[in-house]
């Protein structure tokens, strides 16, 4: 049998033992709780908007009634997620009642994220170790660590899915010139990965650029840019016409796919195929042309809206940040999750410090020999490790890029050692997945006397559904909650409608929201009424960051938490989620 088919053979069956293994630890780890204990805000609120889409909601309808009654709540996110999660749990449906197949689709959809991950990561090692390097990189991903926290069971909402692109279109960028259709799947998947959202905006621009760059320095690589290029532009033209309605498509926004976002990256697309088809004669020309359709792009962009340079909150209420925006963890650097924890940053960093030494010591020992795969491999670790620094939820992203480099560096070790003992190997490579890193730093930060923010038994308490028969229990109105975070919650386990919630598109609701728990009784209570608020809802009252203990104190939730019941309100209900009645008529 010819070697080539024995190292493939031998490939795909560490592929899958690597996927059996994650996912065995994950479904034993966390697809019990999952069906009652949905990780995340965004997961309930993914929850509720696939039973919308599955009750008959049209496709371009992603309105949501029930959060910020009256006028309600347009939601951003993109329906292909959806659409997704609808197909599985139709397949579950074959053969599973209707709560199963919720349950089965909520457990299985992250799982199959995994796939792509995995293969992007196997296919950056192929390609600069050969099928040697793949059989490490697939041990990392098997004990992945802090890098499949975004795919354990209950993980419906985006993140791990761009993950999953964004990795494939990085794979497919370094093996454009071994695999054929590699450079039209990196401008598909890129558009795919800008139709459901912005997260994953810098590696899908890393792609653009090496495609790009290649083909300034080598006219040869032309055939990779016309692909790519091309692929790119058909792809986000139809990516756009799917995500956005027709009465809609002149409408510029700054936190999802529309004309100020989608245009310029077809006029990228399509001029660099053009650019790719000309075959400049210089390198000088190539350049200019390349240039040329970049500076186009982003005047188109700067010109439709030129706001959306500050990003995707860019034209979000001011009022909002400071009481809510601001306090997201997703938007909080790593020095300041660090500042929360010392062995909360050392869990985050652990790991993609190990693969910077290793990059360090990989690209040291190629000196000279440096080539396109491997420079593009280096600079994407890299902007993970810069994602992570400015954003500490990027983390994800240096973990699963940081596998082919690590295990590359060993492949190097070993043979400059000449080690071929296969136990040896594992060992070393077992010592360094992930999982072991980052348990290692915390026992070390935890010894030093660092503390980890995790997620408390108290955040579990109120976001468990049996903690929520008591608020579908009560005639249908509208809740507010103490914290945004539970507002998705309220949707997805009750009937009733809740004021605000963790989106920035309804400041108005956050703002009064925060009135009603967070000002004196007779102003909370004014703002709950001009609200149409019907009941409160206490779970884990804490005050706000930049709250001073003396206005905590006088404030509703403040009194709350101490024990006092302002006369406006009336007890209905005890325990971790608490609840409260507002009283129409003057005490």
């Amino acid at each position: 049998m010819p070697r080539a088919t024995v190292d493939t053979r031998t490939t795909l069956l560490a592929f899958a033992a690597a996927y059996l293994v994650l996912v065995g630890q994950m479904v034993w780890m966390y697809s019990l709780p999952s069906a009652l204990v949905l990780p995340d805000a965004d997961d309930a609120m993914r929850l509720v908007q696939m039973r919308d889409f599955l009750a008959g909601h049209g496709w371009y309808d992603l309105h949501q009634a029930r959060l910020s009654p009256p006028a309600g709540y347009d939601s951003h996110w993109s329906r292909l997620i959806d659409a997704g999660l609808a197909s599985l749990h139709f397949f579950f449906r074959g053969f599973a009642g209707a709560a199963l197949a919720e349950r089965l689709t909520i457990i299985v959809w992250p799982l199959l994220w995994l796939l792509p991950a995995m293969t992007g990561v196997a296919m950056i090692a192929w390609r600069l170790g050969g099928h040697a390097a793949v059989p490490a990189t697939l041990l990392f991903a098997a004990f992945c660590g802090p890098g499949m926290q975004q795919f354990i069971p209950g993980r419906i909402d985006h993140h791990n899915v761009h993950i999953a692109l964004s990795i494939l279109a990085i794979a497919c960028t370094i093996c454009a010139d071994r695999v054929r259709y590699a450079a039209a799947g990196g401008g598909v998947l890129s558009a795919l990965a800008l139709a459901i959202g912005f997260e994953s905006l810098p590696f899908l621009l890393l792609c653009g650029a090496a495609f790009a760059l290649r083909f300034v320095i080598d006219r040869h690589a032309a055939t990779q840019l016309r692909d790519y290029g091309a692929a790119l532009a058909a792809a986000t033209l139809i990516v756009f016409v799917l995500s956005v309605p027709v009465q809609r498509w002149s409408a510029a926004v700054c936190d999802m796919i529309a004309v100020n976002s989608a245009v310029p990256v077809i006029i990228a697309g399509a001029m660099a195929a053009i650019a790719a088809c000309l075959r400049g004669e210089t390198a000088s020309s190539r350049f200019g042309l390349l240039a040329a359709a970049g500076v186009l792009s982003a005047l188109v962009f700067v010109l439709i809206e030129p706001r959306c340079l500050g990003g995707v909150y860019a034209l979000v209420d001011p009022a909002i940040r400071p009481i809510w925006l601001n306090d997201v963890s997703e938007t909080k650097t790593l020095i300041e999750m660090t500042a929360r924890g010392p062995a909360t940053g050392a869990g985050i960093a652990a790991f993609p410090i190990v693969g910077l030494i290793a990059l360090l010591f990989w690209l040291r020992t190629m000196r000279r020999a440096w080539n396109y795969p491997s420079l593009v491999t280096a600079a994407a670790f890299s902007l993970s490790i810069l994602y992570m620094i400015a954003v500490a939820r990027g983390s994800s992203y240096a973990v699963w890029l940081g596998m082919p480099v690590v295990a590359l560096a060993l492949l190097h070790i070993f043979r400059a050692l000449h080690r071929t003992s296969l136990g040896t190997r594992f060992a070393l490579n077992f010592l360094l997945t992930p999982t072991v890193v980052t348990v290692g730093a915390i026992v070390l930060a935890g010894a030093a006397g660092g503390t980890i923010d995790l997620r408390s038994a108290d955040r579990q308490a109120c976001v468990t559904a049996q903690n929520y028969a008591a608020v579908a229990a009560l005639p249908k109105g509208v809740v507010a909650v103490n914290e945004m975070e539970w507002g998705p919650y309220v949707l997805a386990w009750s009937g009733q409608s809740v004021l605000a919630a963790p989106y920035h598109r309804i400041p108005a609701a956050i703002i009064a929201s925060y009135k009603i728990f967070n000002t004196k009784p007779d102003e909370a209570r004014h703002a709950a009424q001009q609200a149409g608020v019907d009941y409160l809802l206490v779970c884990r009252p804490t005050p706000p960051a930049h709250v001073s203990h003396a206005e905590w104190q006088e404030s509703v939730l403040g009194q709350i938490a101490s024990g006092k019941t302002p006369a406006w309100l009336k007890k209905i209900s005890a325990g971790p989620v608490a609840l409260y009645r507002v009283e129409r008529a003057a005490p």
